[in-house]
Order: C-alpha cells, then sequence, then structure tokens
C-alpha cells in the first residue's frame, strides 16, 4: 500500500545547482573557454548574492541588489557575465577598471584572470558589500572605490589609467571618448550599448594613439549604469 503522504523531491545541492547553470545556460550561450567554465564552477556565485535572493543565485535573470530594489542596481544574469568575460579574453597582466562593483561577483571573476581590479560603485551600500564579499572570498588584488565614475571626465578612476582591459557592468546609451582614452594601447573595453528592446554587446580595442577597433558580436538587454550620458534617440 503506498502511502497518501506526498512525496517531495530533495532540493539541488549548490554544487548541482551551479551545473546546471553553466550547463544549460552558459554553454548555450557559446561560452566554451575552458577557463572560463572552470571559473564559474570555482568562484561561488551565491556567496555573492543577497540573503533574500540566494535561492535564486543561478536562476537566468538579473538579482535585484537593494532592498526595496531600485532601477539600475541589478546583478547581471550568469550567462551575460559569463560571455562578457570570455570575450574580453583577459591576461595574467592585465590592469582592469570595471564600472558598477554590485555585489562584487564580476570583480572577482576579473580578479582571477587579471593583475588587479579596481571596481568602481556609485552606491555606498553597496560599495561596502562588494568590498566585504571579495574581502570573505579571499581576493587581495581587488578595490572597490564607491565614486560617482562618469562624474567630471571619469576623475575617479583617471590618475590609476591606464587600463588594459575596462568593463561596464551595465548598459549605457553611448560610450564616452573620455572613457576610452583611458584605455592603453592594445586594451580593450566591454560595454552594453543601446536602448531596450535591443542592446548590443559592443567591445572597443585602442589600436593606436587616436585609433579603435569596435565590434558588436550579441545582443542582449542590461540595467542602465547611473549618471552616465543619455543622448536624445530622436534624430533631425
Amino acid at each position: 500500500m503506498t502511502s497518501s503522504a506526498a512525496v517531495v523531491a530533495p532540493a539541488l545541492s549548490l554544487s548541482q545547482a551551479r551545473f546546471n547553470m553553466i550547463e544549460q545556460q552558459i554553454r548555450p550561450w557559446e561560452v566554451l573557454e575552458g577557463r572560463v567554465l572552470e571559473l564559474l564552477d570555482r568562484v561561488h556565485r551565491e556567496n555573492f548574492v543577497p540573503a533574500e535572493h540566494k535561492a535564486l543565485a543561478f536562476a537566468d535573470m538579473e538579482l535585484p541588489l537593494n532592498q526595496p530594489a531600485v532601477e539600475g542596481q541589478e546583478m547581471l544574469a550568469p550567462r551575460v557575465e559569463a560571455r562578457l568575460l570570455q570575450d574580453l579574453n583577459l591576461k595574467s597582466t592585465d590592469k582592469v577598471l570595471e564600472i558598477g562593483a554590485g555585489s562584487g561577483h564580476m570583480a572577482a571573476l576579473l580578479a582571477s584572470l587579471a593583475q588587479r581590479v579596481l571596481s568602481l560603485e556609485i552606491d555606498a551600500d553597496l560599495a561596502r558589500l562588494a568590498q566585504a564579499n571579495l574581502q570573505r572570498a579571499g581576493f587581495q588584488n581587488t578595490e572597490v572605490r564607491q565614486a560617482d565614475a562618469a562624474a567630471n571626465g571619469f576623475a575617479a578612476c583617471k590618475a590609476d589609467g591606464p587600463y588594459d582591459v575596462i568593463l561596464l557592468s551595465g548598459s549605457v546609451a553611448e560610450i564616452p571618448a573620455a572613457l576610452l582614452a583611458l584605455l592603453a594601447p592594445g586594451g580593450r573595453l566591454a560595454a552594453i550599448v543601446g536602448f531596450e528592446p535591443m542592446m548590443r554587446a559592443t567591445f572597443v580595442t585602442r589600436t593606436g594613439d587616436a585609433a579603435f577597433q569596435t565590434a558588436q558580436p550579441w545582443d542582449t538587454v542590461a540595467p542602465r549604469l547611473r549618471n552616465f550620458p543619455e543622448p536624445s534617440r530622436f534624430r533631425f
């Protein structure tokens, strides 16, 4: 005789949920580089997710970082973080600038592959959270700085440049020329550019003093970074 009690399936272990994220979300988005996949398994995303959203740490979605939620203050979806990381092709000698630290997860991924990471965060509470998360995870080659990155011609990060890699962990309407000027020769910048409902992942490489090469290999949508220029979408 069967019991009338409901049979409840056990919850997925963290390791199994992480494996499923990599196999079902990351790989189908053409993230196939071995060191990136290994890193996503090693740097535990759930340790950078706010406590109230830990159950959604591996979900294919952006996660609010504030309670109540604040527009633009969100953790990028896992597949977007992974694809950006892969396509930047970081080197162990790279000096990296990230704009939009959030919870520190992307900075942790960057710092695992690069020499040093400076991550700017406009929200003071998030800056403290990101720094605490990175310290707890044992990262010594990262600095989180509370600052409005775009203010005064990127004054908050200009003195520390130039940078081999610049990553905008959020979307912008356009990439400011003053930010491109902070790239070292051969340096790469990644940003999600455009307007909803479709934005383009944009990669810019500095090929000379005033020469840049741009590629836009894939589409996505991401929350806006605060206080970046918003030019009119209309043309006359």
